[in-house]
Formats: C-alpha cells, sequence, structure tokens
C-alpha cells in the first residue's frame, strides 16, 4: 500500500496554498524588515544580486521555479542553516528540485566571485592610518591583514582525522585577505583543520592561486603564526600582543610592545570580518553533510 501510494497513485505531497513563488513576492512586497530577516539582504541588494547573478553566473528562470525564488531557497538555507526538508516545506517543491537549484545558485555565485573584481594593492584611506594620527607614517603603506579561520566542514570517516581542528571538531582551514573597507580580496579554502596558518599561506602564495601580493613598499599584517618576510609583517615574539593582553596589564611598556599593541589594533579589522561572516552565515558553524569541495 506504501509502494502504490507513493509510486502508483502519487499522492501529492505539498499541497498548501502559499507555493514558493508566491511567498517570495509577499516579502518582497513587505516591510522592508522582513526581507532582510529572512534573506539577510535587503530588498534592492537582493534584487540587484539576483540580476547579478542572471547576467555574470549566467542564472535563468526553469519551468517550476524562477530565479528569485531559487535564490530566496538558497540564502535561508545558509542563512538559517535550514536543512532542505524545512525548505522544501515552505517552497512547496520536492527535495530533489530544492537539492538543484542550490547547487546552481552555489556555482553561480562561485563564478560571480571570480569574476568581480575588488581593489586589489592599493592603500586604503583610513581614519586610523592617514593624517597625523599615530598610526602614520609607519603603517601608511599597509594595505589589508591576512588571517586564517576554522570554518566547520563534513568529511568521510576515512578523512575525518585529518579535519578536526584545535576543539576536536571537523573543520577546515580558510585563510583570507581583506582590507581597512572590511571587504575579502582574497579567500583560499579547502585545508584541513589540522594544518597550520602557515603552511596554508605558503601554499596560497603559489602562481596558479593568483594572491594579491603586494607591490612595491606595500605590506600585509600578519600575526605571529605566520612568517615575517618582505610584504609580510608580523608583530614581536615572546611580547604582549593581542589586545586583552594591554587591557588586563595595563599600558605597553617599550618599543616593542608599543609596535605590538598599534600592531594588532590594526589587524584587528579582519577579526570583525570573521566574527561579521559567521555571524550573517550561521552556517559556517555547524555545517550539514555538503562534501568538503561544496
Amino acid at each position: 500500500m506504501e509502494y502504490e501510494r507513493n509510486f502508483i497513485s502519487r499522492t501529492p505531497c505539498r499541497t498548501s496554498l502559499l507555493i514558493g513563488k508566491m511567498y517570495t513576492l509577499e516579502v518582497m512586497a513587505g516591510h522592508e524588515a522582513r526581507c532582510y530577516e529572512n534573506f539577510r539582504m535587503r530588498k534592492n541588494v537582493f534584487l540587484n544580486f539576483c540580476d547579478t547573478l542572471r547576467d555574470i553566473g549566467n542564472l535563468s528562470d526553469d519551468k517550476k521555479v524562477c530565479v528569485e525564488e531559487g535564490v530566496a531557497m538558497f540564502l535561508i538555507i545558509i542563512c538559517h542553516n535550514m536543512r532542505h526538508r524545512v525548505v522544501a516545506e515552505r517552497f512547496q517543491h520536492s527535495l530533489q528540485i530544492v537539492s538543484k537549484w542550490f547547487k546552481r545558485v552555489l556555482r553561480a555565485v562561485c563564478k560571480l566571485g571570480r569574476t568581480i573584481i575588488v581593489p586589489r594593492n592599493q592603500t586604503i584611506t583610513h581614519p586610523y592610518i592617514g593624517g597625523t594620527h599615530k598610526y602614520f607614517p609607519y603603517f601608511k603603506k599597509c594595505i589589508g591583514a591576512i588571517d586564517g579561520t576554522h570554518v566547520s566542514a563534513w568529511a568521510p570517516t576515512s578523512k575525518q582525522t585529518t579535519f578536526r581542528g584545535r576543539k576536536v571538531l571537523i573543520t577546515q582551514n580558510v585563510l583570507a585577505v581583506c582590507n581597512f573597507d572590511m571587504l575579502f580580496t582574497f579567500v583560499y579554502s579547502g585545508w584541513e583543520g589540522t594544518a597550520n596558518d602557515s603552511r596554508v599561506f605558503l601554499d596560497a602564495l603559489t602562481p596558479a592561486n593568483d594572491f594579491p601580493k603586494p607591490i612595491g613598499d606595500q605590506f600585509y599584517l600578519v600575526d605571529s603564526g605566520f612568517p615575517n618576510m618582505s610584504g609580510y609583517l608580523a608583530p614581536f615574539r615572546k611580547t604582549r600582543y593581542h589586545l586583552r593582553d594591554f587591557r588586563d596589564g595595563g599600558r605597553p611598556r617599550g618599543k616593542q610592545e608599543l609596535f605590538n599593541h598599534r600592531h594588532s589594533s590594526l589587524r584587528n579589522v579582519i577579526e570583525r570580518c570573521f566574527g561579521v561572516l559567521k555571524a550573517r552565515f550561521p552556517i559556517l558553524k555547524m555545517m550539514p553533510n555538503y562534501p568538503v569541495r561544496r
């Protein structure tokens, strides 16, 4: 009887009157906060994002789902860490359609990320660096900061040992570069959680990865886990560095601690970027069983 109900009589499962297309239109026509709370984007940003995916990502409508609805399903999954079954019920589609559109939008977003060029190798005018501030002129040629972060991942049993990070969770080590406008200019993912930052960094510098290397006197700020070499400025080792150390232990003493304090104050921009990113996309903290490549 179960076989007949599922494969012969084909009793409809998704029977709600509010189908996915109508739900998307209702959200877009409703209050501004509703779009932001569901899709984590304002209306104009969401519509511009869909148009850009059409033009650059080659995303197009199909018989059952339009681009706006497919992007809405994708954003709800990554912004609220929803399972495909919950999204299928909300948008009244089968699991196959939800999974297909998740992959399609993900490929379009990846293509978009490779196409759009964020300004690189330019000294950013920043209130902490320009003018007569205490950071000028010592960090005048600084163009950004580099650091790694651990992102939740899923791996098959045979590879879980190498993907277990410092907190015994399955993670991958992601290297990122950002400027002082809190824009990511380079992201290098895929390394297992046990890999240290220096190893990932040296691999990212290979020509095949198109790393935005500094030009001339320009340089990036890195922490003590990275090599201190030309173009990449690390702090003094075995000296107080993190801002919380100075809050607990008082003002910096000596020129090395003073340098580390100002270095940490500037490099903190990438920590803020990671914090904003993981707060906006909770899926990065608890990844479903997607392959590592995805």
